[in-house]
């Protein structure tokens, strides 16, 4: 059994893209020029933008391109984030200290060190009292997350804000998690057609693929550089008109085929 539906915006940042106009601009064969800095998030008051952790402004800045993009109102949003592994280099950083001086250990690094801290950074800045949720499935956090804001959508008859993002490994357990820079990306997801709708996708559980998906067009060291890159640049490709098919990991054996039945 599929679910359809409607992508109404769409939000994406790394190193070499400041959004999903610049990763039209690749895929037509123009390489935008890169990010200056760190992402912007100007949905944060300035004063939490200062001291709220790269994680964060990431995920903030990704959800703030796609709710702009859809012209909904933040605060009427139910939000979902994922994120494969949260801050790593805050978990190393509380992993040290408590090893070696646990009495030094910062609040505010605790504070911002939980899965949902980007959750609550957004719905803090947006007004938002919308449910919300964090979701982490390892590398398959994306499809994961894709596939429970999709069901809350049309389970709840509401759009959802998905979001997913996460920086590059740090400490002990960077090895391990493929992730050597940062990566995010975001869309509103609508239970209905209206003409906010930009594609509309439908989603169905399958048998997970024996090879992971790809860019395609896009240079493979942008998905070899990230776990979540790795998993949402094809579905990025495909709302960008270069595909009409693609799959994610959504957990252990399962995979979400998605297919585009239009695009605006």
């Amino acid at each position: 059994m599929s679910m359809r539906v409607h992508v109404e915006g769409i939000g994406l940042w790394s190193p070499q893209l400041v959004d999903f106009a610049a990763l039209h601009a690749q895929l037509q064969g123009t390489p935008p020029p890169a990010p200056a800095g760190k992402p912007p998030a100007s949905t944060l008051p300035a004063n939490e933008r200062r001291r709220a952790p790269e994680s964060v402004l990431l995920a903030v800045e990704v959800a703030g391109q796609a709710v702009a993009m859809s012209g909904r109102a933040p605060a009427e949003l139910a939000c979902v984030f994922g994120s494969a592994f949260g801050d790593l280099s805050i978990t190393d950083y509380m992993c040290e200290t408590l090893a070696h001086a646990p009495t030094e250990l910062s609040p505010t690094r605790f504070h911002n060190s939980v899965h949902n801290a980007a959750a609550g950074y957004w719905t803090i800045a947006t007004g938002c009292h919308a449910p919300s949720s964090a979701v982490c499935a390892w590398h398959d956090s994306t499809g994961a997350g894709l596939l429970e804001a999709a069901a809350m959508a049309l389970a709840d008859q509401r759009p959802v804000l998905f979001v997913c993002s996460d920086v590059a490994g740090a400490g002990p357990l960077a090895p391990i998690t493929r992730s050597t820079q940062a990566f995010g990306c975001a869309f509103v997801l609508a239970p209905e057609t209206s003409p906010r709708t930009l594609a509309t996708l439908s989603l169905q559980l399958a048998p997970r693929a024996a090879t992971p998906m790809d860019g395609g067009a896009l240079p493979a060291a942008w998905s070899e550089a990230n776990a979540t890159a790795a998993a949402a640049l094809p579905l990025l490709v495909v709302l960008a008109g270069r595909d009409r098919h693609c799959q994610m990991a959504a957990a252990g054996g399962l995979g979400l085929e998605i297919l585009m039945e239009n695009v605006a």
